[in-house]
């Protein structure tokens, strides 16, 4: 094997560089994307739940998962003190920016080894194509040493062979990890949704019952002044029937019973004893 590398030329020293850092992108992503992918259903769920039955239990679970994409991603809108549904979206919009920009790490250097790797192992080729072709003269064609040359040019494809190799595991990779990531674009954003409409159905749950409450305060205030309107005129009548009636009444009687009665009778007898009794 280091003998057929040595073979190869300075080439495949790159083309093994370049196979590491593939290698160290894949696993990485590898390792991201079933750490993610298994927690990001459960999280997903809890927050929806959590928000159409309680807001503030929303939040609680969001900020507890912000280690992962999806948690930090809903936590964002859900930590804004009361905004209205134009912020809350931008704010969603932005977190999804982030998120998706990061799960996209290591992309371009995959990108730029699958462009890489085939023309280095071009160039190899090519190269050991004039060495071997430059060793030989016309002469020498149909003589051993043109089997020489033969073995050169099997020898030089072979970093064209380890470039094609390189390219094509790095490709195949990296179209799972752009699959997945297309998913996770669709999958953010019918989360977004969701949880933009949950956001105006609570802001509309929340000022029904403000109007609901000033309703109340309203009726309140208007039954408050006819309450006490009510109560004076009960109040004014009880006293007047308790205290204006009775008096009169009886200081009436007591006055004609105590002075023009008994004055009356006693003068009349008096006056008919003193005259009718002379005359007789």
């Amino acid at each position: 094997m280091l003998e057929m590398i040595k073979k190869a030329g300075w080439v495949l020293w790159p083309l093994w560089v370049l196979s590491v850092f593939a290698l160290g992108v894949t696993f990485e992503r590898i390792w991201f994307w079933l750490n993610f992918l298994s927690r990001e259903q459960s999280i997903l769920r809890r927050v929806l739940d959590a928000a159409s039955r309680n807001w503030q239990a929303a939040k609680d679970i969001a900020f507890q998962t912000r280690g992962q994409p999806i948690g930090r991603y809903l936590s964002a809108p859900l930590m804004l003190p009361q905004p209205d549904p134009e912020v809350f979206r931008l704010a969603l919009e932005t977190a999804a920016d982030d998120e998706l920009s990061s799960m996209r790490r290591g992309h371009r250097l995959l990108e730029g080894i699958i462009t890489m790797a085939p023309l280095l192992g071009l160039l190899g080729t090519v190269l050991g194509l004039i060495r071997a072709l430059g060793s030989i003269s016309i002469s020498d064609l149909g003589t051993a040493s043109t089997v020489d040359v033969n073995l050169g040019i099997g020898e030089a494809l072979i970093s064209t062979a380890a470039g094609l190799i390189v390219a094509i595991v790095s490709f195949v990779f990296y179209r799972i990890f752009q699959a997945l990531w297309y998913n996770q674009v669709r999958i953010f954003r019918k989360a977004g949704n969701e949880l933009e409409l949950l956001y105006r159905q609570h802001l509309l749950r929340g000022e029904d019952s403000e109007s609901f409450d000033a309703e109340e305060v309203e009726t309140e205030k208007a039954v408050k002044p006819e309450t006490n309107e009510l109560l004076n005129t009960d109040t004014e009548e009880a006293v007047n029937g308790d205290t204006e009636e009775p008096v009169n009444t009886d200081m009436q009687e007591i006055s004609n019973a105590d002075t023009e009665e008994p004055v009356n009778t006693d003068t009349q007898e008096i006056s008919n004893a003193d005259t009718e009794e002379p005359v007789n």
